[in-house]
């Protein structure tokens, strides 16, 4: 099962990576358009966002045009520790080389949290995810009260496929938004 991921994750990597900066921003700013009219992230108040890296889609166009309350992460060990954060405040270049808000800012809990929007590599149309390998996200969503916040994975449209490899370990999202459309996943489980 983690060859088939690996090989995945490499050729859809490689495929964002090959974006031009010009296509890579129209995509993220078209995927930004249908996340502000989807219902789940209009009835949020408190969303716990990410920062763009190597090319994942780019939220910021968010951050300055909607009234929310922000959350980003710091990786601390195998962990995701939330802190609240706004756009006027400065951030610091974590071990990842992801930019994060520094440590002593205030920290966020998952009662306080309407919405998670998911970094992914790729999705499936159940909402599962292709993520980097290092499990933050599963381990994080596999806990009250993170599993109960809804969650939306960001992609791009070409990263969206029928159905991913996966373990018994990875937790579906509820919706994936990409720069063509907005998806509830939910109607597909039966749990």
């Amino acid at each position: 099962m983690s060859d088939l991921k690996s090989t995945l994750r490499r050729q859809l990597l490689d495929q964002r990576k090959a974006l031009s900066p010009e296509v890579w921003r129209e995509k993220s700013d078209r995927l930004c358009e249908h996340l502000l009219t989807s219902p789940p992230f209009q009835q949020a108040t408190t969303v716990l966002s990410y920062c763009s890296f190597r090319q994942e889609p780019d939220l910021t166009v968010l951050w300055q045009q909607s009234e929310k309350q922000w959350g980003l992460p710091r990786c601390v060990g195998k962990s995701l520790i939330w802190h609240r954060w706004q756009p006027s405040e400065a951030l610091v270049q974590g071990k990842y080389g992801i930019f994060e808000p520094r440590p002593d800012s205030t920290r966020l809990w998952g009662e306080e949290v309407d919405l998670i929007l998911v970094p992914a590599v790729g999705c499936d149309r159940l909402g599962y995810r292709l993520g980097y390998g290092g499990g933050f996200y599963d381990r994080l969503l596999a806990h009250p009260p993170w599993c109960n916040i809804p969650t939306i994975g960001i992609i791009f449209h070409f990263a969206l496929s029928p159905q991913l490899p996966r373990d018994s370990w990875d937790r579906p999202l509820q919706f994936i938004c990409t720069e063509q459309t907005f998806l509830s996943c939910c109607d597909e489980h039966h749990d």
